[in-house]
């Protein structure tokens, strides 16, 4: 199987992490995809992601001193696979896993996902459990010093040994037998631990034999620019970024993260910014919340993941979506960028300012946005003569956001709002 045609856009979709953190059940997540189905799946958004800790019982019960309960008790097959824990999860028991959710997910004509650990859980390295297609046992692959420094569930693998890549292979084709589309992977992105760039490839051979198109996504960032190749190669999507929250000092460096990463965007190849940061947020961390970005920082946010042809995974409990925000991710015309514009690139910026600009694939048309990085409204000079360089020569276009026809025939500034942006169709 080709990997690189599984996902030939960005993804899009929605993960229950911002909202729920570890604690997502069953019906919050049937919830979640009966709205994408019934609003946001005409606009292209399908994959429905439920996020870290799904196997563990009691999750989120300790929020005040733990955010992963330490070798508390998990859900877990005879083949040191985690399974979905019943107590949150109902449809998972006698053994059926995920299937009957993902089978909800997909009559509704969504796709479902999930996240994963790099590694093998600790309690059956301890248990000395059995691995599926092998005579080793968990504790023959599993390398007590290699952890992960922020979750306490598994063990690292000793790729090497005996056993290693059956586990891997075992975990997909059980994924594959659930109708898994997607597979947001942990603790890996980054190279953290030395085996875990191993562990990537391993993980796309799994993939490569469970029969199934699973978009594998890796987690968390940022990714290493010098494995630029290693990513593309292996994965689907890497994330640029450390986990990315409502706050202008975690927006305004995505825009050299982009820089960095713009020439590595191609077909089922997908830089990462990471989760939209919309609406209501936070449920799982204690208090529920509204999005801290102000409405011009949310359109520089949305702006610049979509030129920039990011994978796109809302974060808000979609059932208590705002019109404000369901706006912003049902505006066609921007979104139209993710699977219908090539070449993104970033031909100015300084303190005060950004400049993208990007063509249409299939319009004689071209793509100018403008981001105001200054406190205050701003004049943003446009620099014509790199725009045409890049190949857009027309001077009519039409600001997608407000929807306004814009003739920029001897206009030298666009006014943008203070962190706002603009971002144009220009007919060339």
């Amino acid at each position: 199987m080709d990997k690189n045609k599984f996902a030939l856009t960005p993804p899009m979709g929605w993960n229950s992490y911002d909202y729920y953190d570890t604690s997502v059940n069953e019906e919050q997540v049937r919830a979640n995809a009966r709205y994408m189905a019934d609003n946001l799946k005409k606009y292209g958004w399908e994959y429905i992601v439920v996020d870290i800790e799904w196997y563990a019982y009691d999750a989120g019960s300790q929020r005040e001193r733990y955010q992963y309960i330490p070798f508390w008790k998990v859900e877990i097959d005879e083949y040191s696979r985690l399974l979905p824990c019943v107590q949150r999860f109902p449809s998972a028991e006698g053994g059926k896993g995920f299937g009957p959710l993902a089978d909800y997910v997909h009559s509704l004509g969504l796709k479902f996902g999930i996240h994963i650990m790099r590694g093998i859980p600790r309690e059956a390295a301890h248990a000395h459990m059995k691995i599926l297609g092998t005579g080793a046992t968990a504790n023959d692959i599993a390398d007590p010093s290699n952890i992960c420094e922020w979750n306490p569930d598994m063990y690292g693998i000793r790729p090497e040994a005996e056993g290693a890549q059956e586990y891997y292979d075992s975990l997909m084709a059980l994924y594959a037998e659930w109708g898994v589309d997607f597979i947001k992977c942990d603790d890996i992105c980054r190279m953290d631990m030395p085996t875990a760039k191993k562990e990537i490839e391993m993980l796309y051979e799994a993939i490569q034999k469970c029969g199934r198109a699973i978009v594998l996504s890796l987690s968390p960032g940022p990714a290493k620019i010098e494995e630029a190749w290693h990513y593309e190669n292996y994965a689907n999507m890497w994330r640029i970024t450390d986990d990315f929250w409502d706050d202008w000092k975690h927006l305004l460096p995505m825009f050299w993260r982009c820089e960095l990463w713009q020439n590595h965007v191609s077909e089922g190849c997908f830089p990462d910014c990471d989760m939209l940061a919309l609406g209501k947020l936070g449920m799982g961390f204690g208090d529920e919340r509204e999005c801290n970005f102000t409405r011009e920082e949310q359109v520089t946010m949305m702006t610049l993941w979509c030129i920039f042809r990011s994978p796109m995974m809302i974060g808000t409990e979609l059932t208590k979506m705002d019109e404000w925000t369901k706006s912003l991710l049902t505006n066609a015309g921007v979104l139209r960028l993710l699977g219908h514009s090539r070449g993104a690139r970033q031909i100015e910026r300084d303190e005060g300012h950004v400049i993208w600009c990007s063509m249409d694939t299939e319009e004689q048309a071209g793509y100018l946005a403008v981001f105001n990085l200054e406190d205050c409204e701003s004049d943003v000079a446009i620099p014509w003569d790199r725009v045409e360089y890049y190949g857009i020569c027309g001077r009519q276009g039409r600001e997608l956001w407000s929807g306004e026809d814009m003739d920029l025939s001897g206009k030298d500034t666009v006014t943008v709002p203070r962190h706002g942006a603009k971002l144009i169709k220009i007919l060339i």
